[in-house]
């Protein structure tokens, strides 16, 4: 009943593994950060008792990373592993060989846990698999988002795309700059709902992490082998940063964070003054955040301030460009030549395609399969995240009381069937979770789970999963996720508290979405 399903999974004779609170568990340095996290979640939930066998770590080097075989018999276990990410994904295996209890904080009393005799051999489909949660449309609290590092661990999910910046907020402390937390961090008031009713909460909403937040969140997932991606976004959705710092705007007069959802028009100017500025952002985040990709955005770039500004246009002159598009993959490829001399990627959302991304850079393609050919023909690694098939925040059925259903139905079948495009530039996938409706953990949670269940197993496990079996396996997998505390939807619906009736939302079908992306890749080549 394991979810991601593992490679080989084979039933063996003879009696069960009996663990208890006195179980010993050892591994080698090099595999102890997964024995570490092991007796921590185990050790307050396990019955007490002493055990006859035991929990023993050990390295294989010709498994591969990431790669582990788990071995239950009556006399102990014994996992072993390629590398430390290996050995943490056995651990979590065996974590779901027990009962649902081993997902709780304390000890429910409960007893006679046993573990039948298996042999497991496991590794991962894909190198990237990633969600995206985007915390600047709203906030999400610290320790909210450490636990959702812990999700995302259990589900051997090992990205977390953090998207701090946009329009509506800028969520990181940047020392130097204190406006951009001072102002940039909150807004007046939020939509109530798709923007489509122009409805208004008239509540403030803000918050932002500190560098030590920053550090504490990276090290504890570094701990779980989740890497934190942070997301800076430039030269669109950054009107939080042009209210902080209206220097940085095209316009002379000044802005405020934005509260409406959608394209802001307001776009960074492309003067060397605000070049500086972003790469000494960026040094800072690079400080914080030691990710191999630092992704700078790069999508949903109005050009109209661009045409209309004398300095734009003088610029575009000086270096020969030949429209608004090639001044937007010149203003890129500046940050992707200060992150490359420190040893870093760039990674943009996949319009940095449009007038030619810099060489070396990743590309989030997000509209479709136009944007990852394209990608793929220019010679770039991509990691895949379809609009109309991961995007979660998307409503999750025609069920009337889906709380404020936007865009066409993504469902948990739509996910599972999700098959990203095998090739050598394809780095992996992820799902987003952008949170312009998702105001709460616990919309998060329904929006979510188990959907994200369904994505872990399809970037996880070998190709050809049958959403039968999945959907079997994930009725136990959902005891574990409620004893984790996860207020997931459920196969029959919301719950009423889930429901949003006071909130509009704008219904889509899956005919209007895709049309939408094919005309938006339209001029991609």
């Amino acid at each position: 009943m394991t979810l991601p399903r593992p490679a080989r999974l084979t039933t063996e004779p003879g009696d069960p593994f009996v663990p208890s609170a006195g179980t010993p568990i050892t591994a080698p340095p090099s595999l102890g950060k997964a024995a570490a996290w092991l007796r921590g979640v185990l050790m307050p939930v396990l019955p007490p008792g002493s055990s006859a066998g035991a929990i023993a770590f050990s390295h294989d080097p010709g498994l591969g990373p990431e790669a582990y075989r788990l071995a239950v018999r009556a006399e102990g276990v014994r996992i072993e592993a390629g590398d430390a990410a290996g050995a943490f994904y056995g651990a979590q295996t065996l974590r779901q060989l027990l009962p649902p209890a081993a997902f709780r904080s304390g000890s429910i009393g409960e007893t006679g846990w046993a573990v039948a005799p298996v042999t497991i051999e496991d590794r991962p489909r894909y190198g990237w698999r990633g969600c995206l949660i985007d915390v600047a449309r709203h906030y999400l609290p610290k320790p909210d988002l450490l636990r959702y590092v812990d999700l995302l661990a259990a589900h051997k999910l090992n990205v977390l795309h953090l998207h701090l910046t946009d329009d509506q907020g800028w969520r990181m402390e940047v020392k130097g700059y204190p406006k951009l937390t001072e102002i940039g961090s909150w807004r007046t008031e939020s939509p109530l709902g798709s923007r489509q009713h122009g409805v208004f909460d008239g509540r403030p909403h803000g918050g932002f992490y500190t560098q030590d937040d920053l550090r504490e969140i990276v090290a504890y997932a570094a701990d779980r082998f989740v890497t934190v991606v942070p997301e800076i976004e430039l030269p669109g959705h950054s009107q939080a940063a042009i209210a902080a710092y209206p220097e940085l705007g095209n316009l002379d007069t000044p802005l405020d964070v934005a509260t409406r959802w959608g394209i802001s028009p307001n776009v960074l100017n492309v003067e060397d003054t605000t070049l500086d500025f972003y790469r000494a952002v960026l040094d800072q985040v690079m400080e914080i955040f030691p990710s191999e990709y630092v992704c700078v955005g790069g999508d949903e770039c109005p050009k109209d301030q661009w045409r209309d500004s004398p300095a734009a246009q003088r610029r575009m002159r000086e270096l020969g460009l030949r429209d608004e598009d090639e001044l937007q993959s010149w203003f890129v490829g500046r940050f992707a030549d200060h992150l490359a001399a420190r040893g870093r990627r760039l990674l943009g959302w996949d319009e940095i395609l449009e007038g030619g991304a810099p060489p070396g850079a990743t590309v989030a393609c997000w509209r479709g399969q136009n944007a990852v050919s394209a990608a793929i023909r220019a010679g770039h690694d991509v990691v895949i995240c379809p609009f109309t098939e991961l995007y979660l925040d998307f409503r999750q059925s025609d069920h009337p009381g889906e709380p404020v259903p936007i865009g066409s139905v993504i469902s948990l079948r739509d996910v599972y069937a999700f098959e990203p495009v095998p090739g050598e530039h394809v780095l992996g996938a992820q799902a987003n979770l952008w949170t312009e409706h998702i105001d709460s953990p616990r919309a998060l949670d329904y929006m979510a789970f188990p959907r994200l269940s369904a994505f872990a197993e399809v970037v996880w496990s070998p190709a050809g999963g049958d959403f039968d079996d999945f959907r079997e396996r994930l009725h136990h997998h959902e005891r574990r996720l409620a004893a984790l505390g996860v207020e997931y939807r459920k196969e029959t619906g919301p719950e009423p508290w889930q429901t949003r009736p006071d909130v509009r939302g704008w219904p889509r079908e899956r005919a209007e979405t895709e049309a939408e992306v094919a005309a938006w890749t339209r001029t991609i080549r």
